[in-house]
């Protein structure tokens, strides 16, 4: 099988969907990878790596959709890329379709298979291909918070985790899971007060059992949501439906109940986000202010961190990719039905139920052998 790496153009992505450890796996294996000129230079990646490896180094992602039987990639395809995608070739990245019809409808027409790394499950049910980005995500939403809490950011000029005389800043994390516990791991170990909200009374006891003493677990429901508002200087969405649109728990009405210049860092912007008044941003203009409240919405925070993005996320990805090659798409995903999850459409079909739902669209099942 012929693999194509093309360079992601959307703004201040620094990552690569493959590394050049990932090119030499794959070329052992009898593939041919064709990698777009400096693809890998934001992750400190070179084309000298890459060809040392076996790739073959091409001028231009034209010349890569045009030869790939599969496509691998970071981010979701961008409409510039569309055009490029054909008829029965693989697609291999984060989607996020539930966020954006315009996405869906784009990558429908291409006829092309779209395997998104967000809705692969594993032998337990959890998603081994979000959980990396999650985990740098999470760590992240608190830098981030942290740094956009300073008032030359328009933030209420709080210190995370104070300092002798003075009380440390109240972190609320919306959700228990990979981003919830990073992120409370890390404002735990500035000395904020943490929160964390979950509906999932087995996540919270154990949260409870491994957490330190400043991390404080809260069942979610709205009363309790408005409740932690009030006092919260940091609020981290860290909410996931897996495929689907994120639930919309902080509607614009309880901005107005929060502390002026508190700040949001809502990380499931890419999937619509919890928070009724978060939109996606960028790393060039990261914020914006509501009713007092200043906003984050950058819809891909690992981005800015792309060498150590892109080994966790390559770690995770490469196996997958690997199966994808050796077998191709319809006997790989008969193998391995946690893969078969990731199939979202095919031949102009949608294929996952979350998806089509959200947009009220037919949803046919994928064609994997066996």
């Amino acid at each position: 099988m012929i693999i194509g790496v093309p360079t992601e153009i959307k703004k201040h992505e620094y990552r690569v969907s493959m590394t050049p450890a990932g090119v030499e796996e794959l070329t052992r294996r009898g593939h041919q990878v064709l990698v777009e000129k400096h693809a890998g230079t934001g992750s400190g990646l070179l084309d000298e790596e890459y060809v040392s490896a076996g790739a073959a180094i091409v001028p231009s992602a034209k010349e890569v959709f045009a030869k790939a039987d599969m496509i691998v990639k970071v981010k979701e395809p961008q409409p510039s890329e569309w055009p490029m995608m054909r008829k029965g070739q693989v697609v291999f990245t984060y989607f996020h379709f539930a966020a954006s019809r315009e996405l869906t409808d784009g990558c429908l027409k291409t006829r092309s298979v779209c395997i998104a790394y967000e809705t692969i499950t594993d032998s337990q049910g959890r998603l081994p291909l979000l959980t990396p980005m999650s985990e740098v995500a999470g760590k992240m939403s608190i830098q981030e918070g942290a740094k956009y809490l300073e008032r030359p950011m328009m933030g209420r000029g709080i210190l995370l985790g104070g300092v002798p005389g003075v009380e440390p800043a109240e972190v609320m994390i919306l959700g228990g899971g990979v981003v919830g516990i990073n992120a409370a791991k890390v404002a735990a170990g500035l000395g904020a007060r943490v929160f964390v909200l979950d509906t999932n009374l087995e996540r919270l006891r154990y949260l409870d059992q491994i957490m330190p003493a400043n991390v404080n677990t809260v069942y979610s429901n709205q009363y309790n949501i408005r409740e932690r508002l009030r006092t919260a200087d940091l609020v981290i969405g860290a909410v996931l439906i897996p495929g689907a649109r994120c639930p919309m728990l902080i509607p614009r009405s309880y901005l107005a109940m929060m502390k002026a210049g508190s700040v949001i860092v809502d990380v499931g912007v890419d999937q619509g986000g919890c928070c009724e008044t978060i939109r996606p941003t960028t790393h060039d203009e990261p914020t914006y202010v509501v009713d007092g409240v200043v906003h984050y919405g950058v819809a891909n925070m690992p981005g800015a961190v792309g060498r150590t993005s892109t080994i966790a996320l390559t770690n995770a990805t490469l196996p997958y990719a690997i199966a994808l090659a050796d077998k191709g798409h319809k006997a790989a995903c008969a193998a391995d039905r946690g893969l078969a999850e990731g199939i979202n459409m095919e031949d102009g079909h949608l294929t996952n139920a979350a998806v089509a739902e959200c947009f009220g669209m037919p949803c046919k099942r994928p064609s994997i052998a066996g």
